[in-house]
């Protein structure tokens, strides 16, 4: 299961507050791709859940993950940072073997 800390819970509402028509949920995924082989996607849904999907709900805020990327999400955490370095959607990945220099991929 994913887990997404208050922090990005209130970004992500922040954010869906914004748009126009409203997005039904936040979609967190994994895609194939990048110098590691896996890269993280994040994207709003203004779909219907489908039967391949599992859907959380935090503190009112729809998250849907399909179930490929499940597997591989499995005790993620996923919170909002917003340093000098830069702001956005962390990942930390228990299930992450390597990573690439840039970090915006991995694999486990």
């Amino acid at each position: 299961m994913v887990t997404l800390t208050p922090a990005a819970v209130a970004k992500a509402k922040e954010i869906m507050g914004r748009q126009e028509p409203r997005p039904a949920a936040v979609r967190i995924g994994v895609r194939g791709g990048g110098c590691s082989g896996f890269s993280y996607a994040i994207a709003f849904d203004d779909g219907e859940k489908t039967e391949n999907d599992s859907e959380i709900d935090f503190d009112g805020l729809k998250v849907r993950v399909d179930n490929m990327s499940a597997m591989y999400l499995d005790g993620c955490e996923v919170d909002y940072v917003d340093t000098l370095e830069g702001a956005g959607f962390k990942f930390n990945n228990p299930n992450v073997k390597n990573t690439c220099g840039c970090g915006s991929s991995f694999s486990v």
